[in-house]
């Protein structure tokens, strides 16, 4: 019966674990006391990108929408050049700075760059402090809670093959793998429900910024600023409005251009 010991370090290992994420996942969810005077706002194309993608996704809207006015060119092999040193706004600076006096940098160093810069985070910190966006510590807790899930499920099942191998066959292992099938469904569940529905280790927008992400009138992925001849720098035609507010909603999976996804893809960590 020692293969019992197994099975209690396997069910407390499912239950602590799961325990911690639900309380965890709650806590995200709980919703926040939004400015109300943000509940009736529109949100820019900063806000929108960050609430959709986080950091990640303003420095791809940024770089996009330079690239469309031919102030930066982006090629596929993932080498960002600047075509014109004058940055319009903070955000466009903080571009411009992270490539470096040189004028052309691989984007993977732009990228972590710009996930840090003074006005990403200052863009990040207002919309939290309006309610609009999930505190980074929330975020952080169902992540954490998530892995020490993964690691539990991973524990059931190297319990389970101890616990088999210490059981002789004669004696038949069927109800010993029933006993351990338990808290390995528990766990595998709870990563699939967080996968499918809770996921808010990967939102970052609140309940609030969430409904006004849903107000957004989005063109259909891939279609938004493709005409005919277009090229990835090709800017000034009057779809550009709807080409960028896809990509901030959907990310680079909304751009037509095959070259300027690779340029992104492959080094934004997609």
């Amino acid at each position: 019966m020692l293969w019992v010991l197994f099975l209690l370090v396997a069910w407390c290992a499912a239950i602590v674990s799961c325990t911690r994420l639900c309380l965890a996942a709650v806590a995200a969810a709980k919703p926040m006391d939004p400015d109300p005077a943000a509940d009736g706002k529109d949100l820019s194309l900063y806000e929108a990108a960050f609430l959709s993608g986080g950091p990640r996704r303003v420095g791809e809207l940024v770089l996009v929408a330079m690239c469309r006015e031919r102030r930066l060119l982006l090629a596929h092999t993932g080498w960002v050049t600047v075509v014109d040193p004058d940055g319009r706004d903070e955000l466009e600076r903080s571009v411009i700075t992270a490539i470096g006096p040189e004028g052309q940098s691989p984007v993977r160093p732009v990228r972590a760059a710009l996930a840090t810069a003074v006005p990403v985070r200052a863009l990040g910190e207002r919309l939290v402090a309006a309610g609009l966006a999930v505190p980074a510590s929330a975020r952080t807790n169902v992540a954490v809670a998530v892995r020490q899930v993964r690691a539990a499920c991973a524990l059931v099942l190297m319990t389970a093959a101890a616990a088999l191998l210490l059981v002789p066959p004669a004696a038949g292992r069927g109800p010993v793998a029933a006993w351990f099938a338990l808290p390995l469904l528990l766990t595998a569940s709870s990563l699939l429900i967080a996968r499918l529905e809770a996921h808010p280790y990967s939102r970052w927008a609140s309940p609030a910024g969430q409904r006004l992400l849903g107000r957004i009138d989005v063109p259909p992925r891939r279609t938004a600023g493709r005409r005919p001849g277009a090229g990835a720098g090709d800017g000034g035609d009057g779809d550009d409005g709807d080409l960028l507010t896809a990509l901030a909603v959907h990310g680079t999976a909304a751009l037509p251009d095959p070259a300027l996804r690779a340029a992104l893809k492959a080094h934004w960590g997609h």
